[in-house]
């Protein structure tokens, strides 16, 4: 692969880098949609939301990094995603996610039984959607 056939990928959180490599392609969620990222297209700045990044190996297998939201830039065959939280398939905690989703339900439930605030119920079903995310980025 020539350095124009590939573009370089990091992932960034507060607490550090999670991901760096090169690659032919990457997949993002944003709020409209899924977006394929290949080398040499056009600038692109745009959120992310909770969900996965793709990012395709060699053997054309894919590498799912969770992240929880965010924003990425791509420029000069250059990819960076800068989430709040991202995690590995691999550094995943499975039963630190599970507790964290049935947390989640938990508050869900009692927001919407006891008619509590509308943000705690957003901040409940945020909660439970990263830790869904974590769930199934962990299982590959």
């Amino acid at each position: 692969m020539s350095k124009n056939d590939e573009l370089t990928v990091s992932v960034v959180t507060p607490a550090g880098s999670v991901y760096e490599g090169t690659t032919s392609l990457a997949i993002c969620s944003t709020p409209e949609g899924k977006i394929g990222i290949m080398p040499n297209r056009l600038p692109l700045l745009t959120t992310l939301v909770i969900d996965e990044v793709k990012i395709q190996q060699p053997d054309g297998s894919f590498e799912n990094i969770a992240i929880s939201g965010g924003f990425l830039e791509f420029s000069n065959n250059e990819l960076s995603i800068v989430a709040p939280a991202a995690e590995r398939a691999e550094d995943i905690d499975v039963e630190r996610a599970m507790s964290a989703r049935d947390r989640a339900q938990k508050r869900i439930a009692e927001a919407k039984s006891n008619k509590k605030s509308v943000n705690d119920l957003e901040r409940a079903e945020i909660a439970l959607k990263r830790a869904i995310n974590r769930l199934n980025i962990s299982k590959g």
